[in-house]
Protein backbone atom coordinates (compact mmCIF):
# COMPACT_ATOMS: atom_id res chain seq x y z
CA UNK A 1 0.00 0.00 0.00
CA UNK A 2 2.94 2.36 0.61
CA UNK A 3 3.73 2.57 -3.13
CA UNK A 4 0.40 4.13 -4.08
CA UNK A 5 1.22 7.71 -2.90
CA UNK A 6 4.30 7.69 -5.14
CA UNK A 7 2.24 6.54 -8.14
CA UNK A 8 -0.39 9.16 -7.34
CA UNK A 9 2.30 11.85 -7.35
CA UNK A 10 3.56 10.66 -10.76
CA UNK A 11 0.05 10.66 -12.21
CA UNK A 12 -0.45 14.21 -10.98
CA UNK A 13 2.51 15.36 -13.07
CA UNK A 14 1.73 13.46 -16.27
CA UNK A 15 0.21 15.37 -19.17
CA UNK A 16 -3.10 13.59 -19.92
CA UNK A 17 -2.68 13.83 -23.67
CA UNK A 18 0.20 14.43 -26.01
CA UNK A 19 0.22 17.93 -27.51
CA UNK A 20 2.38 18.99 -30.41
CA UNK A 21 2.71 22.10 -32.53
CA UNK A 22 5.09 23.86 -34.91
CA UNK A 23 7.17 27.00 -34.49
CA UNK A 24 5.67 29.70 -36.68
CA UNK A 25 7.87 32.66 -35.74
CA UNK A 26 10.57 33.79 -33.31
CA UNK A 27 10.25 37.27 -31.83
CA UNK A 28 12.83 38.44 -29.32
CA UNK A 29 12.83 35.98 -26.41
CA UNK A 30 9.76 33.99 -27.47
CA UNK A 31 8.68 31.54 -30.11
CA UNK A 32 5.14 31.60 -31.53
CA UNK A 33 3.75 28.07 -31.87
CA UNK A 34 0.75 27.11 -34.01
CA UNK A 35 -1.72 24.33 -33.12
CA UNK A 36 -0.43 23.99 -29.56
CA UNK A 37 -3.29 24.48 -27.03
CA UNK A 38 -1.15 23.95 -23.91
CA UNK A 39 -2.16 25.79 -20.71
CA UNK A 40 -0.36 28.77 -19.22
CA UNK A 41 2.87 27.75 -17.50
CA UNK A 42 2.95 24.30 -19.10
CA UNK A 43 6.34 22.70 -19.69
CA UNK A 44 7.27 21.79 -23.25
CA UNK A 45 10.24 21.08 -25.51
CA UNK A 46 11.30 22.60 -28.80
CA UNK A 47 12.71 19.72 -30.85
CA UNK A 48 15.24 20.28 -33.61
CA UNK A 49 16.74 17.02 -34.84
CA UNK A 50 18.32 15.29 -31.86
CA UNK A 51 18.38 18.50 -29.82
CA UNK A 52 15.55 19.44 -27.45
CA UNK A 53 15.26 22.79 -25.67
CA UNK A 54 13.21 23.04 -22.49
CA UNK A 55 10.57 25.78 -22.63
CA UNK A 56 7.48 27.12 -20.86
CA UNK A 57 4.21 28.56 -22.11
CA UNK A 58 4.06 32.24 -21.10
CA UNK A 59 1.06 33.57 -23.03
CA UNK A 60 -1.14 33.57 -26.09
CA UNK A 61 -1.75 35.86 -29.03
CA UNK A 62 -4.56 35.31 -31.53
CA UNK A 63 -4.38 31.61 -32.44
CA UNK A 64 -0.75 31.13 -31.43
CA UNK A 65 0.89 30.05 -28.17
CA UNK A 66 3.88 32.03 -26.89
CA UNK A 67 6.70 29.80 -25.66
CA UNK A 68 9.90 30.97 -23.95
CA UNK A 69 12.92 28.64 -23.96
CA UNK A 70 14.99 27.96 -20.85
CA UNK A 71 18.07 27.80 -23.04
CA UNK A 72 19.63 29.71 -25.91
CA UNK A 73 17.37 30.71 -28.80
CA UNK A 74 20.17 30.00 -31.28
CA UNK A 75 19.24 27.30 -33.81
CA UNK A 76 15.46 27.49 -33.44
CA UNK A 77 13.83 27.86 -36.83
CA UNK A 78 10.38 27.96 -38.39
CA UNK A 79 8.71 24.55 -38.51
CA UNK A 80 10.52 23.06 -35.49
CA UNK A 81 8.28 20.70 -33.56
CA UNK A 82 7.09 21.67 -30.07
CA UNK A 83 5.88 18.86 -27.79
CA UNK A 84 4.36 18.93 -24.30
CA UNK A 85 6.37 17.64 -21.35
CA UNK A 86 5.35 16.77 -17.77
CA UNK A 87 2.38 18.68 -16.44
CA UNK A 88 3.68 20.02 -13.09
CA UNK A 89 7.09 21.56 -12.54
CA UNK A 90 8.92 19.90 -9.63
CA UNK A 91 12.43 19.44 -8.28
CA UNK A 92 13.82 16.23 -6.79
CA UNK A 93 15.15 16.70 -3.25
CA UNK A 94 16.68 14.65 -0.44
CA UNK A 95 19.16 15.21 2.37
CA UNK A 96 21.90 14.49 -0.20
CA UNK A 97 21.54 18.02 -1.59
CA UNK A 98 23.32 19.43 1.49
CA UNK A 99 26.71 20.77 0.48
CA UNK A 100 25.76 20.70 -3.20
CA UNK A 101 25.45 23.40 -5.87
CA UNK A 102 22.43 23.20 -8.18
CA UNK A 103 21.40 25.02 -11.35
CA UNK A 104 18.04 26.63 -12.07
CA UNK A 105 16.56 23.23 -12.95
CA UNK A 106 17.60 21.76 -9.60
CA UNK A 107 20.33 19.63 -11.23
CA UNK A 108 23.83 19.35 -9.67
CA UNK A 109 26.43 21.53 -11.36
CA UNK A 110 29.40 20.93 -9.06
CA UNK A 111 30.69 17.82 -10.87
CA UNK A 112 30.14 15.54 -7.87
CA UNK A 113 27.67 13.15 -9.47
CA UNK A 114 23.92 12.75 -9.20
CA UNK A 115 21.65 13.21 -6.20
CA UNK A 116 19.35 10.63 -4.64
CA UNK A 117 15.72 11.80 -4.73
CA UNK A 118 13.40 11.15 -1.78
CA UNK A 119 10.65 13.53 -2.76
CA UNK A 120 9.68 15.79 -5.63
CA UNK A 121 8.71 19.28 -4.48
CA UNK A 122 6.53 21.48 -6.69
CA UNK A 123 8.37 24.57 -7.84
CA UNK A 124 5.20 26.68 -7.79
CA UNK A 125 2.93 25.21 -5.07
CA UNK A 126 -0.39 26.69 -4.06
CA UNK A 127 -0.46 29.34 -1.32
CA UNK A 128 0.06 28.23 2.27
CA UNK A 129 -3.22 28.35 4.19
CA UNK A 130 -2.94 31.25 6.69
CA UNK A 131 -4.19 29.24 9.67
CA UNK A 132 -1.45 26.66 9.09
CA UNK A 133 1.11 29.29 10.00
CA UNK A 134 2.34 29.50 13.58
CA UNK A 135 3.11 32.73 15.37
CA UNK A 136 6.76 33.78 15.33
CA UNK A 137 7.91 33.86 18.95
CA UNK A 138 11.46 32.43 19.06
CA UNK A 139 14.65 34.28 18.11
CA UNK A 140 17.11 33.07 15.50
CA UNK A 141 20.69 34.20 15.99
CA UNK A 142 22.43 35.39 12.83
CA UNK A 143 25.91 35.76 14.32
CA UNK A 144 25.96 39.42 13.22
CA UNK A 145 26.07 41.72 16.26
CA UNK A 146 24.29 44.71 14.69
CA UNK A 147 21.36 42.52 13.62
CA UNK A 148 21.04 40.45 16.79
CA UNK A 149 21.32 43.49 19.06
CA UNK A 150 19.07 46.03 17.34
CA UNK A 151 17.06 44.04 14.75
CA UNK A 152 16.56 40.65 16.36
CA UNK A 153 15.13 38.14 13.89
CA UNK A 154 12.50 35.50 14.71
CA UNK A 155 12.36 31.96 13.35
CA UNK A 156 10.15 32.21 10.28
CA UNK A 157 10.60 35.95 9.75
CA UNK A 158 11.32 37.39 6.32
CA UNK A 159 13.56 40.44 5.91
CA UNK A 160 14.73 42.59 3.03
CA UNK A 161 18.33 43.80 2.78
CA UNK A 162 18.40 47.10 0.88
CA UNK A 163 21.75 48.19 -0.48
CA UNK A 164 23.52 49.92 -3.32
CA UNK A 165 26.23 48.00 -5.11
CA UNK A 166 29.56 47.70 -3.32
CA UNK A 167 28.39 48.14 0.29
CA UNK A 168 29.13 44.56 1.36
CA UNK A 169 25.76 42.85 1.11
CA UNK A 170 27.30 39.65 -0.27
CA UNK A 171 29.82 39.58 2.59
CA UNK A 172 26.97 40.17 5.06
CA UNK A 173 24.98 37.30 3.54
CA UNK A 174 28.03 35.08 3.79
CA UNK A 175 28.43 35.93 7.49
CA UNK A 176 24.76 35.16 8.16
CA UNK A 177 25.10 31.87 6.27
CA UNK A 178 28.19 30.81 8.22
CA UNK A 179 27.18 31.90 11.70
CA UNK A 180 23.40 31.44 11.80
CA UNK A 181 21.80 29.14 14.37
CA UNK A 182 19.54 27.64 11.66
CA UNK A 183 19.79 23.91 10.86
CA UNK A 184 19.96 24.26 7.06
CA UNK A 185 20.89 27.16 4.77
CA UNK A 186 19.50 27.47 1.24
CA UNK A 187 21.10 30.16 -0.93
CA UNK A 188 19.77 31.42 -4.26
CA UNK A 189 22.22 33.39 -6.41
CA UNK A 190 19.88 34.88 -9.02
CA UNK A 191 21.28 37.00 -11.84
CA UNK A 192 24.79 37.09 -10.37
CA UNK A 193 27.81 37.61 -12.59
CA UNK A 194 29.55 34.31 -13.21
CA UNK A 195 32.82 35.54 -11.69
CA UNK A 196 31.11 36.39 -8.40
CA UNK A 197 29.66 32.91 -7.83
CA UNK A 198 32.96 31.25 -6.95
CA UNK A 199 34.02 34.32 -4.96
CA UNK A 200 30.88 34.07 -2.83
CA UNK A 201 31.18 30.31 -2.33
CA UNK A 202 34.86 30.24 -1.41
CA UNK A 203 35.48 33.64 0.17
CA UNK A 204 32.15 34.76 1.72
CA UNK A 205 30.40 31.46 2.53
CA UNK A 206 33.44 29.21 2.97
CA UNK A 207 33.61 25.47 3.56
CA UNK A 208 32.04 25.84 7.00
CA UNK A 209 28.90 27.40 5.59
CA UNK A 210 28.71 25.20 2.49
CA UNK A 211 28.66 21.96 4.48
CA UNK A 212 25.12 22.61 5.72
CA UNK A 213 23.97 24.65 2.73
CA UNK A 214 22.30 24.11 -0.62
CA UNK A 215 23.23 26.68 -3.26
CA UNK A 216 21.07 27.31 -6.35
CA UNK A 217 22.80 29.32 -9.07
CA UNK A 218 21.27 31.05 -12.10
CA UNK A 219 23.66 33.61 -13.53
CA UNK A 220 22.91 36.81 -15.44
CA UNK A 221 23.72 35.28 -18.84
CA UNK A 222 20.98 32.64 -18.53
CA UNK A 223 17.45 33.13 -19.92
CA UNK A 224 15.09 35.20 -17.74
CA UNK A 225 12.72 32.27 -17.26
CA UNK A 226 15.53 30.22 -15.76
CA UNK A 227 16.52 33.07 -13.43
CA UNK A 228 12.98 33.29 -12.07
CA UNK A 229 12.83 29.51 -11.78
CA UNK A 230 16.11 29.51 -9.83
CA UNK A 231 14.49 31.53 -7.05
CA UNK A 232 11.48 29.21 -7.02
CA UNK A 233 13.67 26.07 -6.96
CA UNK A 234 15.63 27.39 -3.96
CA UNK A 235 12.38 28.10 -2.13
CA UNK A 236 11.09 24.59 -2.93
CA UNK A 237 14.29 23.07 -1.49
CA UNK A 238 13.81 25.18 1.66
CA UNK A 239 10.21 23.93 1.92
CA UNK A 240 11.42 20.33 1.80
CA UNK A 241 13.70 20.79 4.82
CA UNK A 242 11.03 22.82 6.61
CA UNK A 243 8.62 19.91 6.22
CA UNK A 244 11.31 17.66 7.74
CA UNK A 245 11.07 19.73 10.95
CA UNK A 246 14.17 21.86 10.31
CA UNK A 247 14.71 25.56 10.91
CA UNK A 248 15.81 26.74 7.47
CA UNK A 249 17.55 29.99 6.53
CA UNK A 250 16.82 31.12 2.96
CA UNK A 251 19.14 33.75 1.45
CA UNK A 252 18.20 35.16 -1.96
CA UNK A 253 20.54 37.50 -3.82
CA UNK A 254 19.03 39.37 -5.46
CA UNK A 255 15.30 39.89 -5.61
CA UNK A 256 15.80 42.91 -7.87
CA UNK A 257 17.44 40.81 -10.56
CA UNK A 258 14.67 38.22 -10.25
CA UNK A 259 12.09 41.00 -10.70
CA UNK A 260 14.03 42.28 -13.72
CA UNK A 261 13.92 38.78 -15.25
CA UNK A 262 10.15 38.62 -14.68
CA UNK A 263 9.81 42.03 -16.34
CA UNK A 264 11.60 40.65 -19.42
CA UNK A 265 9.20 37.70 -19.46
CA UNK A 266 6.16 39.96 -19.11
CA UNK A 267 7.28 42.33 -21.87
CA UNK A 268 8.00 39.38 -24.17
CA UNK A 269 4.48 38.06 -23.49
CA UNK A 270 2.95 41.41 -24.44
CA UNK A 271 2.30 42.87 -20.99
CA UNK A 272 2.27 46.67 -20.87
CA UNK A 273 4.94 48.29 -18.70
CA UNK A 274 3.28 49.73 -15.60
CA UNK A 275 5.41 51.24 -12.81
CA UNK A 276 8.92 52.40 -13.79
CA UNK A 277 8.87 49.92 -16.65
CA UNK A 278 7.94 46.92 -14.50
CA UNK A 279 5.03 44.82 -15.73
CA UNK A 280 2.04 43.86 -13.52
CA UNK A 281 3.22 40.24 -13.34
CA UNK A 282 6.28 41.38 -11.35
CA UNK A 283 4.10 42.64 -8.52
CA UNK A 284 2.08 39.44 -8.62
CA UNK A 285 5.21 37.28 -8.49
CA UNK A 286 6.86 38.95 -5.48
CA UNK A 287 4.22 38.13 -2.84
CA UNK A 288 3.70 34.70 -4.41
CA UNK A 289 7.38 33.92 -3.81
CA UNK A 290 7.96 35.73 -0.51
CA UNK A 291 4.83 34.39 1.20
CA UNK A 292 6.25 30.88 0.97
CA UNK A 293 8.66 31.60 3.82
CA UNK A 294 7.39 31.55 7.39
CA UNK A 295 6.75 29.18 10.28
CA UNK A 296 4.48 26.11 10.23
CA UNK A 297 3.75 23.34 12.70
CA UNK A 298 6.61 21.30 11.19
CA UNK A 299 9.44 23.84 10.92
CA UNK A 300 10.33 27.30 9.70
CA UNK A 301 11.87 29.23 6.80
CA UNK A 302 13.58 32.44 7.85
CA UNK A 303 14.42 34.46 4.76
CA UNK A 304 16.66 37.37 3.77
CA UNK A 305 16.06 38.88 0.31
CA UNK A 306 18.49 41.47 -1.05
CA UNK A 307 17.15 44.46 -2.98
CA UNK A 308 19.41 46.74 -5.03
CA UNK A 309 18.64 50.45 -4.68
CA UNK A 310 20.02 53.23 -6.87
CA UNK A 311 19.55 56.33 -4.70
CA UNK A 312 17.58 57.28 -1.62
CA UNK A 313 15.50 59.91 -3.44
CA UNK A 314 14.59 57.81 -6.48
CA UNK A 315 11.33 55.84 -6.71
CA UNK A 316 11.88 52.12 -6.29
CA UNK A 317 8.74 50.10 -7.06
CA UNK A 318 10.40 46.75 -6.33
CA UNK A 319 11.70 47.99 -2.97
CA UNK A 320 8.27 49.37 -2.04
CA UNK A 321 6.61 46.07 -2.97
CA UNK A 322 9.13 44.09 -0.92
CA UNK A 323 8.69 46.32 2.14
CA UNK A 324 4.95 45.71 1.96
CA UNK A 325 5.40 41.92 2.15
CA UNK A 326 8.41 41.45 4.43
CA UNK A 327 8.52 41.68 8.23
CA UNK A 328 11.21 44.35 8.27
CA UNK A 329 14.23 45.57 6.37
CA UNK A 330 17.96 46.10 6.82
CA UNK A 331 19.39 49.23 5.21
CA UNK A 332 23.10 49.37 4.36
CA UNK A 333 24.54 52.89 4.52
CA UNK A 334 26.94 54.44 2.01
CA UNK A 335 28.21 56.84 4.70
CA UNK A 336 29.11 54.01 7.09
CA UNK A 337 30.80 52.06 4.30
CA UNK A 338 32.85 55.14 3.37
CA UNK A 339 34.16 55.26 6.96
CA UNK A 340 35.27 51.63 6.73
CA UNK A 341 32.58 50.56 9.20
CA UNK A 342 31.46 46.99 8.56
CA UNK A 343 28.80 45.75 8.46
CA UNK A 344 27.39 49.06 7.20
CA UNK A 345 23.96 48.54 8.82
CA UNK A 346 22.11 51.82 9.34
CA UNK A 347 20.20 50.95 12.50
CA UNK A 348 18.01 54.07 12.40
CA UNK A 349 16.74 53.30 8.91
CA UNK A 350 16.30 49.59 9.57
CA UNK A 351 13.48 47.86 11.40
CA UNK A 352 12.48 44.39 12.56
CA UNK A 353 8.71 44.37 13.06
CA UNK A 354 8.84 41.16 15.09
CA UNK A 355 11.67 42.06 17.47
CA UNK A 356 9.11 42.99 20.14
CA UNK A 357 7.78 39.40 19.97
CA UNK A 358 11.12 37.56 20.20
CA UNK A 359 13.28 39.73 22.50
CA UNK A 360 12.89 39.98 26.30
CA UNK A 361 12.12 43.24 28.11
CA UNK A 362 15.71 43.88 29.21
CA UNK A 363 16.98 43.44 25.65
CA UNK A 364 14.29 45.76 24.26
CA UNK A 365 15.08 48.43 26.89
CA UNK A 366 18.79 48.31 26.07
CA UNK A 367 18.14 48.48 22.32
CA UNK A 368 15.81 51.45 22.88
CA UNK A 369 18.47 53.34 24.86
CA UNK A 370 21.05 52.83 22.10
CA UNK A 371 18.58 53.80 19.39
CA UNK A 372 17.72 57.07 21.19
CA UNK A 373 21.43 57.83 21.42
CA UNK A 374 21.86 57.22 17.69
CA UNK A 375 18.87 59.43 16.91
CA UNK A 376 20.28 62.31 18.96
CA UNK A 377 23.65 62.00 17.24
CA UNK A 378 21.95 61.93 13.83
CA UNK A 379 20.47 65.37 14.58
CA UNK A 380 23.89 66.97 15.14
CA UNK A 381 26.16 64.77 13.04
CA UNK A 382 26.76 67.40 10.34
CA UNK A 383 27.72 70.01 12.95
CA UNK A 384 30.01 67.57 14.75
CA UNK A 385 31.69 66.59 11.47
CA UNK A 386 32.78 70.19 10.73
CA UNK A 387 33.65 71.02 14.35
CA UNK A 388 30.77 73.47 14.79
CA UNK A 389 29.15 71.64 17.69
CA UNK A 390 29.92 73.04 21.14
CA UNK A 391 29.34 70.95 24.22
CA UNK A 392 27.24 72.20 27.10
CA UNK A 393 23.98 72.81 25.26
CA UNK A 394 21.91 69.68 25.83
CA UNK A 395 22.99 66.67 27.85
CA UNK A 396 21.53 64.27 25.24
CA UNK A 397 23.68 65.74 22.46
CA UNK A 398 26.81 65.80 24.64
CA UNK A 399 26.14 62.20 25.58
CA UNK A 400 25.74 61.17 21.94
CA UNK A 401 29.05 62.78 20.95
CA UNK A 402 30.81 61.22 23.94
CA UNK A 403 29.43 57.70 23.45
CA UNK A 404 29.39 57.42 19.65
CA UNK A 405 32.92 55.92 19.28
CA UNK A 406 32.01 53.21 21.83
CA UNK A 407 28.71 52.44 20.08
CA UNK A 408 30.39 52.20 16.68
CA UNK A 409 33.04 49.90 18.08
CA UNK A 410 30.31 47.64 19.49
CA UNK A 411 28.50 47.36 16.14
CA UNK A 412 31.66 46.91 14.05
CA UNK A 413 32.47 43.27 13.25
CA UNK A 414 35.04 41.72 10.98
CA UNK A 415 33.71 39.13 8.50
CA UNK A 416 35.77 36.33 10.03
CA UNK A 417 34.33 36.78 13.54
CA UNK A 418 31.05 35.37 14.81
CA UNK A 419 29.00 37.02 17.57
CA UNK A 420 27.02 34.59 19.74
CA UNK A 421 23.47 35.74 20.47
CA UNK A 422 23.83 35.50 24.27
CA UNK A 423 27.12 37.43 24.20
CA UNK A 424 25.56 40.11 21.99
CA UNK A 425 22.69 40.52 24.44
CA UNK A 426 25.09 40.89 27.39
CA UNK A 427 27.20 43.38 25.46
CA UNK A 428 24.14 45.47 24.58
CA UNK A 429 23.00 45.58 28.21
CA UNK A 430 26.52 46.58 29.30
CA UNK A 431 26.45 49.33 26.66
CA UNK A 432 23.18 50.65 28.07
CA UNK A 433 24.76 50.79 31.53
CA UNK A 434 27.72 52.74 30.12
CA UNK A 435 25.30 55.18 28.50
CA UNK A 436 23.49 55.63 31.82
CA UNK A 437 26.73 56.17 33.72
CA UNK A 438 27.98 58.71 31.15
CA UNK A 439 24.64 60.57 31.30
CA UNK A 440 24.84 60.90 35.08
CA UNK A 441 28.43 62.14 34.86
CA UNK A 442 27.53 64.78 32.26
CA UNK A 443 24.46 65.87 34.24
CA UNK A 444 26.58 66.38 37.37
CA UNK A 445 29.17 68.34 35.41
CA UNK A 446 26.47 70.57 33.94
CA UNK A 447 25.03 71.17 37.42
CA UNK A 448 28.46 72.21 38.75
CA UNK A 449 28.85 74.74 35.95
CA UNK A 450 25.49 76.29 36.76
CA UNK A 451 26.13 76.80 40.50
CA UNK A 452 28.40 79.89 40.25
CA UNK A 453 25.86 81.60 38.01
CA UNK A 454 23.09 81.05 40.55
CA UNK A 455 25.15 82.70 43.31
Amino acid sequence: MSVFPAYREVLGRVQPMGLAGRVRAVRGLTASVADFPAPMGAACRIVRGTRAIEARVIGFTDDETLVMPLGAMTGISRGDRVVSAVGDQAVGVSSDVLGRILDGFGRPMDGRGGIRVDRRMPIWPGPLQPLRRRRISEPLGTGVRALDAMLMIGRGQRMGIFSRSGLGKSVLLGMIGRYTAADVIVIALVGERGREVRDFLEKDLGDEGLRRAVVVVSTSDEPPLLRVQGGAVATAVAEYFRDQGKDVLLLMDSLTRLATAQRQIGLAAGEPPATSGYTPSVFGLLPQLLERSGRTAAGSITAFYTVLVEADDMPDPVGDAVRAVTDGHVHLSQALANRGHFPAVDVLRSVSRLMIDVADEEHLAAAGAVQRLLAHYDEIEDMAAIGAYEEGGRVEYDLAVHMMPIVREFFAQRPGHSAELAATRRGLIDLREQIGSARRHLARAAARELRPARR
